[in-house]
């Protein structure tokens, strides 16, 4: 694998340090140890995403999601007691621990999330406040300017 130096690009750069550390992450992936559980992302709405992640074999006793500023982590822990007491001929249900880290945007919520046939929907939606929504500013003339002070 090449590695490559990025630090020339960070040193005359201010307030970008997710994005250096998304960089930085993408650099060192291991692929093997990024593929499990497999997981989809769609876009639902005009504002509004799922992740849905395929969680065969685990109770959503098993699972925890934790939301934290802009960061979302999935972790389960399989219970040790119930594998133990079933003898096995073949076992192909993977059931080891994972933890999968979602960076999210600025102004994106987890609203809720839900398990069904062994996948676990998360559904967020992005809610930009109304001071940053675009508005219209309207243009006005020195003429009009000119015309209100002599009405007043």
């Amino acid at each position: 694998m090449q590695n490559f130096d990025l630090s020339p690009l960070f040193r005359s750069s201010i307030g970008f340090e997710r994005m250096q550390r998304a960089l930085d992450q993408a650099t060192r992936l291991d692929n093997a140890a990024n593929a499990y559980p497999p997981y989809d992302i769609e876009v639902s709405g005009e504002d509004s995403y799922r992740i849905t992640l395929a969680v065969a074999g685990f109770d959503q006793n098993d699972l925890e999601i934790t939301a934290k500023e802009n960061s979302l982590v999935v972790s389960a822990q399989a219970k040790t007691e119930e594998a133990e007491e079933k003898e096995y001929l073949h076992r192909g249900i993977a059931r080891r621990a994972f933890e999968r880290r979602f960076e999210l945007a600025d102004h994106v919520k987890v609203v809720g999330a839900s398990m069904d046939n062994g996948l676990l929907n998360i559904d967020l939606v992005r809610e930009v406040p109304q001071s940053l929504k675009p508005r219209k500013i309207e243009i006005s003339t020195s003429k009009m300017k000119a015309l209100e002070s002599n009405a007043a």
